[in-house]
Formats: structure tokens, sequence, C-alpha cells
């Protein structure tokens, strides 16, 4: 009978260091996040499951609780660059969100018919054929896709143009066009303040983000709400559970984001 309690009482504590080491890690160096929208499609897609590396930018109130991490603004803290594809924590509404970083501070962004203006330069962009998704739900939420040849039936090939986008760093990555004229496809002149940062989704016509003001909008987003940088997709569900193995996208195991 002392050897059973014994073993329980071991089996027990193996699982319990194993919990806290999972919860450490999740704490300081890896958060998981299930993509659960479209707006950075084709790069990301709906049921994308992937870790943030949350060391990328160092620690703030956002990317470590305050009880385990009881300092004041970031510590080791690396500035990010242009093009990375992060994960920040809303200004106002409390929800993280993930996009792509396209204006540091001291940057002037604009859409001037859909295309890109840095600093009053337009980026380069070539074309780069259509991405096609079938016309069916996605995710838990079970939406659908929005198309660029609209209407399409249910099954049918939903299709959005799509482009190659090359940033003055050098990052290149996909964006997509939905609408020929879209609400966002023309802005006013956004200079980036101080120690604040402009995120777009790749979905060009299909995300809420820095062009739109708070609180609906992303707007501007502080440095001390960075969580952490995306840098490759674990796996991936088409379907509307991550469980749902016989849906996953086996083509995007440990897939590079760009």
């Amino acid at each position: 009978m002392a050897r059973i309690g014994g073993g329980i009482l071991e089996t027990v504590k193996t699982v319990f260091y194993a919990l806290l080491i999972a919860g450490l890690f999740r704490t300081f160096f890896f958060q998981p996040f299930w993509i659960p929208s479209g707006s950075m499609k084709d790069t990301l897609l709906i049921g994308d499951f992937l870790f943030v590396n949350k060391m990328a930018y160092g620690y703030s109130r956002y990317s470590c609780p305050l009880d385990l991490c009881p300092f004041h603004g970031r510590i080791l803290a690396t500035l990010p660059k242009r093009g990375d594809v992060v994960v920040f924590h809303h200004p106002t509404n409390g929800e993280d969100y993930i996009k792509r970083l396209i204006g540091l501070p001291g940057d002037t962004v604009q859409m001037r018919d859909g295309l890109l203006y840095l600093n009053g330069a337009a980026v380069d962009v070539q074309p780069a054929g259509q991405f096609a998704e079938p016309m069916l739900p996605q995710g838990p939420v079970g939406s659908y896709p929005r198309c660029e040849n609209a209407p399409v039936d249910r099954g049918g090939s939903c299709t959005k143009s799509r482009a190659r986008e090359t940033l003055p760093n050098g990052v290149t990555h996909d964006i997509l066009n939905i609408d020929p004229d879209g609400p966002a496809d023309n802005t006013e002149v956004f200079t980036v303040p101080p120690g604040e940062y402009f995120f777009m989704g790749d979905n060009r016509d299909n995300s809420e983000d820095s062009r739109f003001a708070q609180p609906q909008g992303v707007g501007f987003v502080p440095f001390e709400n960075l969580i952490g940088r995306a840098d490759r997709v674990m796996f991936s569900s088409a379907g509307q559970s991550l469980f749902d193995v016989w849906d996953w996208r086996w083509g995007r195991l440990m897939q590079a984001i760009e």
C-alpha cells in the first residue's frame, strides 16, 4: 500500500511540476495564439495556431503579468522592425490583435487608391495572381470569406487579387484586395507619434487596423502594448476546431511567417 501511495504522490508531483514549467514557459517566453479572423490572409489563415515570441521586444505589463514581473516599463527591449507580424493589446477595448507593423515612430503613412505610401513614397507592389479559397464556413464562428468575385455559391471558389508588397527595409509579403474602392483605400496622412506604431492587416479590405480611429479601430499603438512577434505557424486547421485533425492544413505545419 505504501508503494501505491508513493506512486500516486510521485505522479501528482510530476504533473504539478509539468504544469508549473508550462505556465512559466507561457508567461515569460511564448504565448499560444489561434487566428480567429481573416484580416491577415493570406499570410495567416483562420485556424492557424502559432506561438508568439514574448521576448522579441522585452517584457511589459501586457506580455508578463505584473504580479510575476514586478517592474515598470519594458526590460531587455528590442525595437520592432517594419514588416514584423505582431500581437498587441488593443489600446482601448482590451483585446489582443495580430497585424503587420507598417509605420514606425515619426513615419507618415497614407493609402492612395489602394497603394501604400510611406514618408511620401509609394512602396513597390507587384501583381502575384489570385488567392482562392472555398466558399465555406471558417473557424468556430462559421463565418464565410469575402470575395472579390462575389456572389459565389456555397462550395465555389472565392477569389481575391493578390500582390507582393515590398517595404523600404526589404521585407516582402502578400497583400489581398477585395474591393476596387474600399473604405480605407484612400486615407488622410497619418503621422506616427513618438513611442507608437501603425499596424495594418495584409487582407487590406477586411482589416480593422490603424487606418481606423479608436475606439472602433486600432489607431496608433503604444510600444508598451506590444506583446510579441509571430514567427512561425505551428499547425493549422480549416475546420471549426483545432482538434479536427482531418481538417488540418498539413502544408502549413511549422511554416515560417513572412
